[in-house]
């Protein structure tokens, strides 16, 4: 909805230049128009940063969260665990006296210094009381604000190139356009004024602020109603800034306008001056923002450990208690798969951040979730987006500041949610977690050429918002409300690859909202409708869901794959999903509630490709963090030391995936073993990067699968012990210093699936830049070929021992490193290809230097055709002398590999292989078709019950606007601050002046001008004539 100013302007414009056409004939060039923008008298301390933001935590060594499974006081958490821990003979520990706000209450945990060394004894003397849920680790967790000022931003001309952009193309247009002035309030371009002026400012509702605390004394804030400090500093201020920021947007009343004036300000100040926070403060924070029956809590930190148990518990259990959390998705843009939690949790609502421009921001992160890896597929987020760049908000010593970031974006969200709800306070219970989520989803605004991944449902709307809300029936809804695999750029990935008989299932995690009640249930089985006339039946559906829908959401899992009837055909094929929800009775209610939900599927069919078109991805041999700790492939990045982006061709690996399928390749994914799947059905196997071990089950079937023709091409990475040593991280759970499991890639069990073909890698790791002809590589943490056979092609590179450098050893010598080896296998005539190439930093997106996807392309050439690219030929090997010698590569000994390990166990302390698991077999819905054609707007967002018709929303006069927070209510200097910092006329007009009016007055000015033409009066007419003429043409007329 646009404003009635920016309307007036553009019809004035309009309006003049259409009457100088048809009366004048001409227009005067000299005549501009233009717009003054003005600044508030108030805004005279205004500074212009972007914030980057750096999250991190690490173990506490000997401190341990203890876990019960209810609330208890004080001295019965110590009675229970002193009766644990007094049984099995331990005396050196204690408890940690925590004096803060919730300490005179009951509490479910507490932290326990441990001084005994034999852990093992107390961990198990610990989890075996019945009282005690879970012990973990305390946490301390580091968040880095890096203010960088506009001087440091380069602004000249920049390159074309797609890769420079700090924003991401939309695909909209792109030559020359108007480009819109940043506007002066966040809150006039969302359009909170217009709720303002029907009385709606935030009152009523308790808003919770985690960050680094707020100065009492803010000259922009109105109800500051408490202050807490949950740190180990004696001060409830903010001495960064940044906590008076996120309070500002949300709550100002003066100079930079929040969003929710007359809110009640909850501020818990969790980090310290030296932005250093504990897993225990924010439980015993969350507890209390409980116990103070906090409505909206806005946390705008977050990180990739969504396996950090108390955290992860305790933000359900604040949802469950029907407080709206919203939360920042992550600065860890533009790569995909970097959600931060708790923003990727379904209960909480994720933000991301977009410019002025409707443009995805770079730095904001991207789905999706990696909860579900290696077996399933990622859940949609971010939920909505909205502006996080530029944005105005307060400053710690009172005037505005400008920031960017997901950490602005989600006090925006928070600050329209806390108005929201205010406005909607008669509703009662009807406004919960789930019913605010799903109001804010259904109304957002789609962006144009951005994908669901990116975006979510779309940027907030908060007028729309609110109808939604004031009509909201308790219901279920469904995100993403449809699956269209024909629908691109919206439903990337899925729409980039059609399906066909024979292929690996496409899996869509769907994420149930439950507006009924905080608990529920699917009812009967999901039921799947095929559209008979238009194919439906050529689709095997299968469908797994969550047993219990709790707190507020669900997941339901659609397996989407081609009968073989569909074999041969081509076209699209149609039908829904019919699922029903049902939570207990509300309050005064005897009935259960229930709601009926539809999924509307369309998919884009194609025959069967050709076997060497297709390529199988090994996602099951992916190890990442959380839970373990799996150093990442590029030893040169220091700053960001874990691989935690899942490995997968739709997040790291995304360019690969998306060069493949420009050059006709089919991928797709494998989260089993290597024992289930049909080997026939594939040219290439591609494993990249693995961490896991291998069953010997699989390797005697890759074997055997090689031997029938399967080709293989491995990406692997540096594997070292002594380099492994040197980046030893604290282990969260025995609570000693321990090294990772694996290097960049578990280079021994490589090597044991690549003996049968007389190949191995070596244990050194290589750097370096190089040229392959005309085409510049690097090689980024490495290994090498140690063992090749000899009617192979091995290439072969001068590289920088980088391992030697890490231990602090000075060596600048170049070492002749083989590095990629290419193999014809010869059991039999059939026989496959393999080839090896020692780094997959190439193909990674992570930390991308420099991109070998044409190499990958030669490879799958010689993989797919046999045909050996010339490349390879050119620059072949010749001899083995002089290369670098490496040792052969061992396990690291006492390794605790088998802890994440899918293919490890444990017995008698030695690490074995477990049994094979089974293959995954689904059960096929039963199909109840419908002899029905879909209709033409099913494949849009769904709408909710209430947003079946539309309504206009009422605007009232009230005067209850937001006033300037000196208090002069009475004075002659009072401000009452409107769109864009102007002050606010009383009678002001409605916003629905749309087009339809421009239309019907030009339309008015058109037939008067005819009028005036073709009617001929007498002389005294034609005076007056004249005069409504000149009034037309904007003329100065005569008094006289």
């Amino acid at each position: 909805m646009k404003s009635f100013t920016a309307i007036s302007i553009t019809i004035t414009l309009v309006l003049n230049l259409l009457s100088r056409c048809i009366i004048c004939g001409n227009v005067d060039s000299n005549d501009v128009h233009t717009e003054d923008i003005l600044e508030s008298p108030l805004c005279c301390n205004l500074t212009a940063e972007h914030i980057d933001l750096d999250y991190s935590s690490k173990i506490v060594e000997n401190e341990y969260i203890v876990m019960f499974n209810g609330y208890y006081k004080n001295q019965a958490r110590v009675n229970y665990i002193n009766t644990a821990l007094n049984g099995s003979g331990i005396r050196k520990w204690k408890i940690i006296a925590r004096e803060n706000p919730a300490s005179d209450y009951p509490s479910d945990f507490d932290v326990v210094i441990l001084e005994d060394n034999n852990r093992f004894d107390w961990l198990n003397a610990l989890n075996d009381h019945p009282a005690i849920k879970r012990v973990t680790a305390q946490r301390m967790v580091s968040r880095t604000l890096k203010f960088i000022s506009p001087e440091y931003v380069r602004l000249g001309r920049k390159s074309l190139n797609s890769n420079s952009q700090f924003w991401q193309a939309t695909g909209r247009h792109t030559s020359r356009r108007l480009l819109r002035a940043v506007p002066r309030q966040i809150t006039s371009v969302l359009q909170a004024d217009s709720l303002w002026n029907m009385g709606i400012t935030g009152k009523g509702v308790k808003v919770a602020i985690f960050d680094t605390g707020l100065s009492k004394n803010h000259p922009h804030f109105r109800k500051i109603k408490e202050r807490t400090n949950w740190t180990n500093e004696k001060t409830f201020d903010d001495g960064l800034g940044h906590g008076t920021f996120v309070a500002g947007v949300i709550a100002s009343s003066k100079e930079c306008l929040g969003f929710a004036p007359d809110s009640e300000l909850h501020i818990f100040r969790v980090f310290t001056n030296n932005q250093v926070s504990y897993t225990s403060w924010f439980l015993d924070a969350f507890n209390y923002a409980i116990l103070k029956k906090i409505n909206v809590l806005n946390l705008s930190i977050g990180g990739p450990d969504f396996k950090d148990h108390p955290f992860v518990d305790k933000v359900w259990e604040l949802t469950a208690n029907r407080v709206i959390m919203v939360s920042a998705i992550g600065n860890d843009g533009p790569l995909y798969g970097t959600l931060n939690n708790p923003a990727d949790q379904m209960d909480v609502i994720g933000v991301g951040g977009i410019n002025f421009e409707d443009q995805i921001a770079k730095f904001s992160s991207r789905g999706m979730t990696t909860w579900e890896l290696p077996q399933g597929y990622g859940r949609v987020k971010p939920d909505i987006v909205t502006y996080g760049s530029a944005v105005k908000g307060s400053h710690i010593k009172g005037g505005c500041r400008t920031l960017s970031g997901t950490s602005v974006a989600s006090p925006v969200v928070a600050g329209a949610v806390t108005l929201l709800a205010s406005g909607v306070l008669h509703r009662g219970d009807d406004i919960n977690p789930a019913s605010m989520k799903q109001a804010l989803m259904a109304s957002a605004r789609r962006l144009p050429g951005v994908n669901m991944f990116e975006q979510g449902h779309g940027k907030l709307n908060l007028l729309k918002a609110y109808q939604v809300l004031n009509s909201y029936k308790p219901q279920a809804s469904l995100s993403p409300s449809y699956i269209d695999l024909s629908e691109c750029p919206y439903m990337w990935p899925y729409c980039t690859q059609p399906i066909y008989y024979g292929s690996m299932p496409v899996i869509v995690n769907v994420t149930i909202l439950n507006g009924l009640g905080v608990s529920g249930k699917i009812v009967n089985k999901p039921q799947w409708h095929p559209y008979t006339p238009q194919q439906g039946q050529l689709l095997d559906v299968a469908i797994s869901h969550s047993e219990l829908l709790w707190p507020w959401s669900g997941w339901m899992a659609v397996h989407l794959s081609v009968g073989a009837e569909g074999a041969t055909y081509e076209g699209l094929a149609h039908g829904h999903i019919t699922v029903t929800i049902e939570s207990p009775p509300a309050f005064g209610e005897t009935e259960p509630r229930q709601s009926t939900v539809n999924l509307p599927i369309r998919a884009k069919i194609i025959p069967t490709p050709p076997r060497h078109k297709r390529i199988l991805w090994d996602q099951y041999h992916n190890l990442r963090y959380p839970p373990g700790y799996f150093p990442r492939d590029n030893l040169k990045i220091k700053n960001d030391p874990l691989d935690w982006n899942g490995d997968h061709i739709h997040t790291n690996f995304r360019e690969m995936y998306q060069n493949l399928r420009n050059t006709g390749y089919y991928v797709e994914v494998l989260g089993s073993p290597f024992t289930c799947f049909d080997a026939s059905q594939y040219g290439t196997l591609l494993i990249v990067d693995p961490e896991e071990e291998y069953f010997p089950e699989e390797i005697s079937k890759l074997k055997r699968d090689v031997d029938a023709g399967l080709s293989v091409i491995i990406f692997a990475d540096w594997y070292n012990i002594t380099v492994m040593k040197k980046v030893k991280f604290y282990d969260e759970n025995t609570r000693q210093w321990w090294m990772p499991d694996t290097g960049g890639a578990n280079v021994p069990a490589l090597n044991d699936l690549l003996a049968l073909w007389n190949i191995q890698l070596g244990d050194r790791v290589f750097e370096g830049h190089f040229k392959l002809n005309d085409h510049e590589m690097y090689y980024a943490s490495g290994t090498s070929i140690r063992k090749f056979p000899k009617d192979g092609i091995v290439v072969a590179q001068p590289l920088s021992d980088q391992g030697v450098q890490i231990l602090g050893e000075a060596d600048n010598t170049k070492y002749k490193a083989p590095i990629l080896g290419l193999l014809q296998t010869k059991s039999t005539d059939k026989s496959g290809r393999i080839i090896v190439y020692g780094d997959s930093n190439c193909i990674d997106a992570s930390h991308l230097e420099s991109a070998c996807y044409w190499m990958l392309d030669a490879m799958l050439e010689y993989t797919s055709t046999s045909h050996l690219p010339s490349i390879f030929m050119d620059n072949q090997m010749l001899s083995w002398v002089d290369t670098a010698e490496t040792d052969h590569p061992y396990r690291m000994e006492g390794n605790r590999l088998y802890r994440y390990s899918k293919v490890l166990g444990r017995n008698l302390g030695e690490s074995q292989t477990r049994a094979l698991p089974q293959c995954p077999h689904l059960v096929w819905t039963h199909p109840v078709p419908l002899n029905v054609s879909a209709p033409s707007n099913l494949y849009q967002s769904q709408k909710l019950l209430s947003l079946m018709e539309e309504v206009n929303l009422p605007i009232h006069k009230i005067n209850n606007g937001v006033k300037d927070a000196s208090g002069h209510e009475t004075s002659a200097e009072f401000i009452e601050w409107s769109w864009r910092n102007k002050p606010a006329d009383s009678s002001s007009s409605s916003d629905n002046f749309d087009f339809n009016v421009t239309f019907l007055v030009i339309l008015l000015l058109i037939i008067l001008y005819y009028c005036l033409k073709w009617y001929r009066p007498k002389q005294k007419k034609r005076k007056i004539c004249k005069r409504l003429l000149n009034i037309v043409q904007c003329r100065r007329i005569s008094t006289v």
